[in-house]
């Protein structure tokens, strides 16, 4: 944040947009209030590759989302809700540790993801949000897609569930008959560019009509118990009755904790590429079998809210429902769309990081839509506070708690857009300085530093079309300031995700 003189010497020029900045919560039925009388249950539903622009309340016209509308209307909405990096693996590790994946070492240069058989995974140095409930007295339970490292000692039951069903990777990462995530790295290393594109080939022609018998992706089961850990594995699962099964599993989790404080992570495997849905949900969407997906997780939410009220606990149950990204634009028809922002997944434009994001708390949480600036890197301090916890040193993240319950606006007038451990673009207020363009998955733009920055008004021109850099010099100015201070911040760890290019590393 800007502070000292420096913000004194900057106030008339940012006034206009500092002002601009805070919170539009309509139609608001409830009085804030902040004060608990019990720590209230924590739901975190987690979808994979879900657009900006993917359901009814964020403007999709087409794909039927009534329950997620439904918590949106009854809750807030939020417009301008970030995640902490463009792929899975450092956006899910944010959003549990309330920590840049710079600071956490969960990032690559190389390598954007992990892979199976990885042979590190979640660092042990790193506090998630459920090794802290738990300390609060919290039971914790995840249901759905890990993606922070498949080896034991990573699992989330090693890391503060008392519970997991899930796949602990993305669903396309486990192909057969084809060459492995080791093999296409020899491939590359020996030279092999003819055999490894024509792998690649033969995977995309797969994405478009996905067969289960394509798939040999993992379910683990995994229960911490008082002398060690119960892992039991299904492979291959069926893909298709995923989204049922994580449902199931999580009503179940809240039926049996309805007596005790809990935290239910819910992070769906879809709608990330390729897409399977139950037989119910087959041809049920006017947007094709990624809208039938949608669709399905939109149930599942439905489900949720039913198991909250049956058990007589959705009064002290705050309900958060986010994607992890933006939508996988190479998959064409099959891959999502953000709306009307800028591009998709993998990139910094607002497409790739700003998510449909919605709060839902009732009788607590005031309702309407919320403009300000927020991000999963939030999460785990909000959390915290609302539990009664000070388990916040060391993150990046902010308390949006006084937000939420319309008692000030957001504490966040900044972001900074990370890919790879690389700072590409940053915000403030309104504003948003591009200092590195690029594109993902060979789509355009290509790489470009810019000795200019890229400037855009994000309230004017949420597509990112209008560079207004020379109209506005001063700002870009004011915001190299925000940049700098930022980095002289920032302490990176060493990537993890680039250990396994060298031998023995992890």
């Amino acid at each position: 944040m800007l502070g000292g003189a420096m913000k004194q010497s900057l106030v008339l020029s940012l006034v206009f947009f500092l002002g601009i900045a805070g919170s539009a919560l309509a139609d608001t039925q409830i009085a804030p209030q902040t004060k608990l009388s019990a720590p209230p249950n924590i739901v975190i539903l987690f979808a994979d590759d879900l657009g900006y622009g993917d359901v009814q309340s964020y403007g999709h016209p087409y794909i039927r989302t009534p329950h997620i509308d439904d918590l949106a209307r009854s809750g807030q909405r939020w417009t301008d809700f970030y995640v902490a990096a463009p792929v899975c693996s450092p956006s899910r590790g944010a959003l549990l540790t309330g920590r840049l994946p710079l600071r956490s070492g969960l990032y690559g240069r190389t390598i954007r993801v992990y892979f199976p058989n990885e042979p590190g995974g979640m660092p042990e140095a790193e506090v998630t949000m459920a090794e802290a409930l738990q300390q609060r007295g919290y039971r914790t339970g995840i249901f759905g897609k890990w993606h922070l490292g498949d080896a034991p000692h990573a699992l989330p039951t090693r890391h503060g569930f008392d519970e997991w069903l899930g796949v602990p990777y993305s669903n396309d990462m486990d192909w057969v008959g084809e060459p492995g995530f080791e093999e296409l790295v020899a491939m590359s290393a020996r030279g092999d560019t003819e055999g490894r594109e024509q792998a690649f080939a033969r995977r995309a022609a797969k994405y478009a009509n996905p067969q289960e018998s394509d798939y040999a992706a993992p379910l683990i089961s995994s229960r911490r118990q008082q002398n060690g850990y119960e892992d039991s594995v299904e492979q291959p699962t069926v893909q298709a009755n995923l989204t049922k099964r994580y449902t199931e599993a999580a009503v179940d989790f809240i039926e049996r904790n309805r007596d005790q404080p809990f935290l239910l992570y819910l992070p769906y495997t879809m709608p990330h590429t390729p897409l399977f849905r139950s037989s119910e949900f087959v041809g049920k969407s006017m947007g094709g079998r990624y809208g039938d997906v949608v669709e399905e997780i939109d149930w599942s939410v439905g489900q949720i809210r039913q198991a909250l009220r049956a058990a007589g606990i959705e009064n002290n149950t705050l309900v958060i429902f986010s994607s992890d990204n933006g939508p996988w634009l190479t998959m064409n028809e099959e891959g999502g769309r953000a709306g009307l922002l800028r591009d998709g997944k993998g990139t910094t434009f607002e497409g790739g990081m700003r998510v449909p994001t919605v709060f839902s708390w009732p009788g607590k949480l005031p309702a309407g839509v919320v403009s300000d600036i927020g991000s999963a890197l939030d999460l785990f301090p909000t959390v915290m506070t609302l539990a009664g916890s000070d388990v916040r040193t060391g993150v990046d993240g902010m308390d949006l708690s006084d937000a939420l319950f319309g008692k000030a606006p957001s504490p966040r007038n900044e972001l900074a857009y990370y890919r790879a451990g690389v700072l590409y673009a940053y915000r403030y207020g309104p504003w948003k300085l591009h200092l590195i363009t690029e594109g993902a998955y060979g789509l355009p733009p290509v790489r470009t530093e810019h000795e200019q920055p890229l400037l855009f008004n994000l309230h004017r021109d949420p597509s990112e079309r209008f560079d207004v850099a020379a109209a506005n010099p001063q700002i870009v100015v004011q915001i190299q300031a925000a940049v700098a201070r930022h980095r002289q911040q920032m302490v990176p760890a060493a990537p993890l995700f680039d250990a396994r290019l060298t031998p023995g590393g992890e």
